[in-house]
């Protein structure tokens, strides 16, 4: 019983975020070049999928997100921070297709390179800024505050931001981000009429072909592994993507070529670059042959490219904002229940 009353005395002691609440500068701690974020409690909300129906709760959690033990799962519905429809329920509890599902957890983000996200042109509705590698352009997975949108709000209070494309996570270059939803949507019918042309640089492993060749391989993305595959014998997979390669130069190891996308399918870049023969030189999620299972160990994607992120940590020498630096000695609060805790980076982040 004075268990229980100790676990609800520090529930209300716990302020819990929501997508609502913005970043703010000191929610940021930089270390030795890299941003890291503070962890804070949030409430993750899903809801039941028809393919989850009939399942116990804990089963669902232990199933469905494999990144924790499955004593932390039913540990958490015991103290409510696991809850159904806004209440507590037994481990027992088997869930219904729609119901709403809280988990209330001790939030690590992956931390990124403490680069700052320069802003290169200013108008009242739209923003261009130059996007770190290392850094997603929006919310996404595990990261809400270590982002392009939510540093532009925490430096410089800027939102709400629209980003008008996107760029992956381990690529850096200019970014277009409305400052409403009217110009949004004005960019996107631009693009979707193909009146907008992007071009990307990439440094490839090997002797790139001299002439310009053109990749037509439909493009399969598959959600649960974070990867995508080039269709080049199977057309009804997949959907239709086309990228032009241009070689820019070469040493023989590596080339630099210029690639031009006539669609713009998830990792389209990349996967064309790769079915070619030619992975992007630090793209760790491509150029490795070996495909690691996530669905089985628990990890992402994202995870497979930590070894490409400590070769950009000594290859950039961006500006740290003063702002964080001052920030960086702070203690946070260490959560006894957390599975990352007293880490900063959740497991499997770690930059070495």
């Amino acid at each position: 019983m004075m268990k229980r009353k100790r676990e609800e005395k520090e529930c209300m002691d716990i302020v819990w975020q929501t997508p609502a609440n913005p970043p703010l500068p000191q929610d940021y701690i930089v270390r030795n070049g890299i941003r890291f974020v503070r962890p804070y409690y949030f409430e993750f909300i899903a809801h039941v999928k028809n393919r989850w129906a009939g399942k116990t709760i804990v089963d669902l959690f232990a199933e469905e997100f494999k990144g924790r033990p499955y004593e932390y799962y039913v540990s958490a519905v015991k103290c409510g921070r696991i809850q159904v429809d806004g209440e507590m329920v037994p481990v027992s509890y088997v869930v219904k297709s729609s119901q709403k599902i809280s988990h209330f957890l001790h939030r690590h983000e992956p931390p990124v390179m403490a680069c700052d996200v320069p802003i290169l042109h200013k108008e009242p509705d739209v923003l261009t800024v130059c996007k770190p590698a290392s850094v997603p352009v929006h919310p996404c997975g595990q990261y809400r505050k270590n982002t392009v949108v939510g540093i532009l709000q925490a430096e410089h209070g800027l939102a709400p931001l629209f980003p008008v494309h996107r760029l992956d996570r381990l690529v850096s270059g200019l970014l277009i981000i409305a400052r409403n939803a009217t110009k949004a949507d004005s960019f996107r019918q631009e693009i979707e009429a193909g009146l907008v042309k992007k071009q990307y640089i990439a440094k490839v492993v090997g002797e790139f072909p001299e002439d310009e060749i053109i990749v037509d391989a439909n493009i399969d993305y598959n959600a649960r592994e974070g990867r995508s595959t080039a269709e080049v014998r199977d057309s009804t997979k997949g959907k239709v993507a086309s990228t032009k390669f241009t070689r820019i130069s070469s040493n023989g190891t590596h080339s630099i070529v210029l690639c031009e996308p006539v669609t713009g399918r998830t990792h389209q870049i990349r996967v064309h670059l790769q079915s070619s023969g030619h992975p992007i030189a630090n793209d760790m999620l491509y150029i490795s042959e070996q495909t690691v299972d996530r669905s089985i160990n628990g990890s992402t994607a994202d995870r497979s490219a930590c070894i490409s992120d400590a070769s950009l940590t000594s290859n950039f020498g961006e500006k740290v904002p003063k702002d964080y630096q001052e920030n960086s000695n702070e203690d946070f609060r260490i959560d006894p229940m957390c599975t990352n805790c007293p880490n900063l980076a959740p497991k499997g982040y770690a930059i070495l």
